[in-house]
């Protein structure tokens, strides 16, 4: 090889060595770039979660109102929350810190031992020791902080029940989460330590008034030490909505005071909506009293309460109907034409049928009655020979007509289905066959047949409608938490619509006031402030001189506008003395409604009519005032 083309060579080994370097280099570059700037964001983003830590920042749950957004039911109150951390306490001081704390704090030292496992002791990071501190506790915490290292606090928002008294059935409470729920709401954002609702409207419509947490950050080191005392606010927190119920305060007030300290409920409906301006169980319990350090201990006082006040009688307990059963009778007789009013039966105050004898209430019986007399003097007699007439089958089939034996869907958990009988019921949960006897004491709601007293509401709204049952319920509105604007409006949901004649159900509302002018119930139903057109009920039980106690009602009966009506039903049950108190409850719910009155004046306007019967105490002298302020906007008239 001659000399020119070595160097050629050399000259052409060199260029693609250097071009080799430069295109390595390019190809550096080109990475370096693509790391730094187009993933610059992404790697920037992991070295800060790697040097920040997050803390959830509690959001506002959403309040509760009644129905004119006015008065708020359940709020949020500023608590506080004390919280330690245990890497920054002096080696072997922590026993010594935390019983002197326990002492500011009003608990027991192993309270907080238990918070701060062996394991947690050396952790630079934050452990929540006590919730719901008051404000005075964390001001002496402040005083002596140098006496206290590694103790923080920080504030949340706690529940705010105020004094709800008998609504506490309809708003529920909340509690610490459960590892039982946490399984299954571990994917919809929850951790261990949240709140949630347990009952009534807070666990009901808990994903909207739940919120969501923001998000608070702080730089740490690597040993989890704190490089600043900030936390920064990452994402902030979003309040849940607010609840608007359907509840009418001034009617939930006159419920819970004509109840009185009897167990109990009360259902007052609107027929042609379905909205609950009232619900009552009695005993019911006080969900303030679940919050702070009490709480455990109150909560396990109303759980060990033989009274259950936990159950909402109004939905979740089943009865027999007694005698308010038979304007579903009448209904049934008319309509199959098994009966014309004008037919009439002797009642001597015994029937026989087969081997038993069934009796009359009235021991000497009413003497030759029609349909409407049958109904406003509620004669047994008439109707065990209608039942017997009509059979079990029309029987059945107008009880699922009316809506028994199935929830109504009420938009509160925990609604009891009842039951209505039938000769395949009866052999599949009895074990034995339907006889005749059955169907007798089925004709007078006694026997098999049970029913919750918002079942019995919607019964007697069928018939104030003209056969049309809505869906009850107690939420109005969902509003936005910050803004209030309406997110949600609860339209009217028809439930059912009945094929019987408007012919039939008119004969029906007569037969009902003729129950209140000349029947059962005209020494008790003594208001003038509303024509009332109703049902009476009392069921046996076994006991001697104790009868669960029924009334059912609505008002104004001939109304020319329905939508100025109210259902009330009553209902007392036998463990109380008896008083025949059922109705002498719904004549006070009916005056207030209707009279412009004060709870606390319809009291007074009837309490000749009542003796020395106990009411549940009235609210203080200037809450009277401002409930008689609001009566007197309203037009004392429920809205």
């Amino acid at each position: 090889m001659s000399d020119i083309e070595h160097r050629i060579l050399l000259r052409r080994r060199a260029i693609g060595f250097a071009a080799g370097i430069g295109a390595a280099l390019l190809l550096v570059c080109g990475y370096l770039f693509f790391l730094q700037v187009v993933r610059g964001v992404e790697f920037r983003t992991r070295a800060s979660s790697v040097a920040r830590r997050e803390i959830p920042i509690p959001a506002q749950r959403g309040k509760i109102y009644d129905r004119t957004y006015r008065q708020v039911l359940v709020t949020n109150r500023p608590a506080f929350s004390v919280d330690l951390v245990p890497g920054e306490v002096p080696a072997g001081e922590l026993p010594d810190l935390l019983e002197r704390l326990a002492g500011q704090l009003g608990v027991e030292p192993h309270q907080l031992a238990e918070r701060v496992p062996r394991h947690m002791r050396h952790l630079f990071r934050a452990v929540e020791l006590k919730r719901n501190v008051e404000f005075a506790a964390i001001a002496t915490l402040a005083e002596q902080i140098d006496s206290f290292p590694g103790v923080t606090w920080h504030s949340e928002p706690a529940r705010d029940y105020g004094v709800i008294g008998s609504l506490a059935h309809v708003t529920g409470y909340v509690g610490d989460v459960t590892r039982e729920e946490l399984q299954v709401l571990f994917n919809e954002g929850y951790s261990s330590g949240d709140v949630v609702g347990k009952s009534g409207v807070e666990k009901r419509y808990e994903p909207v008034l739940r919120g969501s947490d923001g998000v608070g950050q702080r730089t740490v080191d690597v040993h989890e030490r704190a490089v600043t005392d900030v936390w920064e606010t990452a994402v902030a927190p979003r309040p849940g909505s607010d609840i608007v119920l359907t509840i009418d305060w001034r009617l939930q007030r006159a419920a819970e005071v004509a109840l009185g300290p009897r167990v109990g409920s009360v259902v007052v409906l609107r027929p042609t909506t379905g909205e609950i301006l009232a619900m009552v169980s009695y005993p019911w319990f006080d969900p303030q009293t679940f919050i702070g350090d009490g709480g455990p201990a109150a909560f396990s006082a109303a759980a060990s309460d033989p009274g259950f006040p936990f159950v909402n009688r109004a939905i979740r307990a089943a009865y027999a109907p007694a005698s308010v059963f038979k304007i579903l009778m009448m209904t049934a007789l008319l309509e199959e034409r098994i009966y014309s009013p004008s037919r009439s039966v002797m009642c001597r105050g015994r029937f026989a049928y087969g081997d038993r004898i069934f009796n009359d209430w009235v021991r000497e019986g009413h003497g030759r009655i029609d349909m409407d007399d049958a109904l406003a003097q509620s004669c047994d007699i008439y109707f065990y020979q209608a039942g017997l007439a009509l059979g079990i089958g029309n029987i059945a089939d107008y009880s699922v007509q009316f809506g028994l034996g199935a929830p109504t869907g009420v938009d509160l958990p925990g609604e009891t289905a009842g039951s209505v009988p039938t000769p395949a019921w009866k052999l599949r949960e009895r074990g034995t066959g339907w006889v005749g006897g059955d169907t007798v004491n089925l004709s007078i709601g006694q026997g098999y047949i049970t029913v919750t007293p918002v079942q019995i509401a919607n019964l007697i709204a069928m018939v104030a409608n003209n056969g049309e049952i809505y869906r009850p319920h107690v939420v109005k509105e969902i509003r936005d938490g910050e803004t209030g604007d309406i997110l949600h409006k609860t339209e009217r949901e028809l439930l059912h619509s009945s094929e019987i004649s408007d012919a039939t159900f008119a004969a029906v509302r007569d037969a009902m006031r003729r129950v209140i002018t000349v029947g059962t119930a005209k020494p008790v139903i003594t208001t003038d402030a509303v024509a009332v057109a109703g049902k009476t009920g009392t069921g046996e039980v076994g006991l001697e001189d104790q009868w669960h106690s029924w009334f059912a009602a609505y008002g104004p009966y001939g109304a020319a506008d329905r939508d100025e009506q109210i259902v009330v039903v009553a209902m007392v049950e036998a463990v109380n003395v008896w008083e025949w108190w059922a109705a002498k409850a719904a004549n006070l719910i009916f005056h207030a409604a209707f009279s412009g009155q004060t709870v606390a004046e319809a009291v007074d306007y009837l309490r000749p009519w009542y003796g020395d019967a106990v009411f549940n105490p009235l609210r203080p002298e200037g809450e009277e005032e401002a409930e008689a302020e609001a009566a007197g906007a309203e037009g004392g008239e429920p809205e």
